[in-house]
């Protein structure tokens, strides 16, 4: 049977962003925290070895697989930082036309550095997929 491999540890968070090896993006990681600390009311929680996720919800399937993510989270990987927001937002392509220097993959979104994008429009994205995935997932 199929295990979920992003799952919530008790892996300290300040710790995993100390060892950010890139020291631009371990300040952003710190400047990120903040930022997502403070517009979710959450506190931060790694999810796998990588992600830093903030409150959480429990997802089941058709097929029956469940599991628990983050609603709202962020990785500083080591060639950019990942956000991680809603991908069925229906603002989310206006918002990212605001948001300033990114790339995008299906849920998440990459950027370089704090500096390239608009923090204004990452708390309104943070806002609205934890508030989408409270909507689809009610008993979070």
């Amino acid at each position: 049977m199929y295990e979920v491999k992003t799952k919530e540890t008790d892996n300290s968070v300040l710790e995993f962003i100390e060892n950010v090896e890139h020291p631009q993006r371990r300040e952003d990681a710190y400047r990120l925290l903040d930022l997502f600390t403070e517009t979710t009311g959450y506190p931060a929680k790694m999810w796998g070895p990588s992600i830093i996720g903030f409150g959480s919800y429990h997802y089941k399937y058709a097929s029956g697989h469940e599991g628990d993510m983050p609603l709202a989270a962020f990785s500083p990987r080591k060639a950019q930082i990942s956000l991680y927001f809603d991908p069925d937002d229906p603002e989310r392509n206006e918002l990212l036309g605001q948001l300033g220097k990114h790339t995008t993959g299906k849920s998440c979104v990459y950027i370089k550095k704090v500096a390239d994008v608009d923090t204004d429009v990452v708390q309104t994205l943070i806002r609205r997929t934890v508030q989408h995935m409270k909507e689809k997932y009610p008993s979070t």
